[in-house]
């Protein structure tokens, strides 16, 4: 008995490793358009070109499910989601416009020794991307993008509003929009291209980068008022920004 019991704790990290690495190369694929939205995900096709079983596979696709990339289509199997809508979009920033500025706000107030040093090692990171050689630093940035406004959330130490902002999977969806634009040649993805990079290129500072020092600034100084202030602008601003881009290639489809 005690040996099978062994045997079951030994074997459940390597079932986790493949789970979670099945996941992981179908997220990519589909960030990555290699899945288009809107195609069907064949379990069976999947499997096989992962060299894994079935089961992994549909783990992997219900929690893909939860992040909102793929819709379980009765008798039909899984779908890769649409791109988000121009009113998706809208209603999403609208969200984030109600609890973010709130979280900053709460985390001028509660934030930690530890939540304030986890928030400047992030800027210091987002740094070093800047001074990146890259012909493209956007991946980067938007990997900094999401950890720095999950970082905001938890310092306002309501899990409540932490777990909401992770579940929008917001900027996960700007990089679907993002990585839409480059399989287009035409006027409409060179225009989402060309915003894109005005927010996160670098050459000159980027904005986002300079909004996001300004946010902590507030946190670190106790100012709730001016950090709930400058989270809306930055969100708001996100928002004008970007809708024209989501308006073209919604135009395109």
């Amino acid at each position: 008995m005690a040996r099978d019991s062994t045997h079951r704790s030994a074997a459940a990290p390597r079932r986790l490793v493949l789970a979670d690495g099945t996941y992981d190369a179908i997220k990519a694929m589909i960030l990555d358009h290699e899945i288009s939205p809107g195609e069907h995900v064949g379990i069976d096709e999947l499997a096989r070109d992962l060299s894994v079983s079935q089961t992994p596979v549909r783990e992997a696709l219900a929690r893909l499910e939860s992040d909102g990339l793929v819709t379980k289509i009765p008798l039909r199997g899984y779908e890769a989601t649409d791109l988000l809508s121009v009113q998706q979009f809208d209603e999403l920033f609208q969200f984030r416009s109600l609890i973010e500025p709130w979280a900053a706000s709460a985390a001028s107030r509660r934030s930690t020794r530890r939540d304030l040093e986890a928030l400047q090692a992030e800027l210091e990171r987002a740094e070093h991307i800047e001074r990146s050689t890259s012909d493209s630093t956007y991946p980067a940035f938007v990997e900094h993008d999401t950890r720095f406004h999950a970082l905001v959330a938890h310092a306002s130490g309501n899990t409540w509003v932490e777990e909401s902002f992770i579940r929008t999977h917001c900027h996960m969806h700007l990089f679907r929009l993002y990585k839409a634009s480059l399989n287009d040649e035409g006027a409409e993805g060179e225009f989402v291209r060309n915003m894109f990079a005005e927010y996160y290129e670098s050459g000159k500072r980027p904005l986002a980068l300079s909004e996001h020092e300004e946010i902590v600034s507030a946190i670190a100084g106790g100012a709730a008022d001016s950090a709930h202030e400058m989270m809306l602008h930055h969100i708001e601003s996100s928002r004008q920004r970007f809708i024209p881009a989501v308006e073209a290639l919604n135009a395109k489809a």
